[in-house]
């Protein structure tokens, strides 16, 4: 099953969204990385690396990511795997809340990483006026 990363420069914001997506897909691999190693608001490859490994089961991992550096760093923690897994491993510029629980319930369905990734970037058109 396709595991999914949150990045955020907020521990509370990547946890945050794990327990949302997690609400509607519960078998899926969520794993939250945020925030910096002394706790403070940040980024941290070597966090984000480890959440990678925790998210794999071999059928890749979708990464989600909030803002700049995080996106940078969780590129970085892509590039420090086996290289036989980076082309299982995908950061995708999809909306951090929406684009996780869409992932999550596609996740769950046992869609593939494309269809997976796909699908969570399709949430940035979802519409948010009633």
């Amino acid at each position: 099953m396709v595991g999914l990363v949150i990045v955020s420069h907020s521990r509370l914001l990547a946890e945050g969204v794990r327990e949302l997506a997690g609400q509607m897909a519960p078998t899926v691999r969520i794993v939250p990385a945020g925030g910096a190693p002394d706790g403070d608001l940040g980024s941290d490859v070597e966090r984000i690396a480890a959440a990678l490994e925790a998210a794999w089961d071999g059928d890749g991992v979708l990464v989600l990511a909030d803002l700049g550096s995080a996106i940078m760093s969780a590129h970085l923690a892509i590039e420090a795997q086996p290289p036989e897994r980076r082309p299982r491993l995908v950061l995708s510029p999809a909306p951090l809340v929406e684009g996780a629980v869409v992932a999550a319930v596609e996740a769950a369905l046992g869609r593939d990483l494309a269809t997976v990734a796909a699908a969570a970037l399709a949430a940035r058109d979802f519409p948010k006026h009633v």
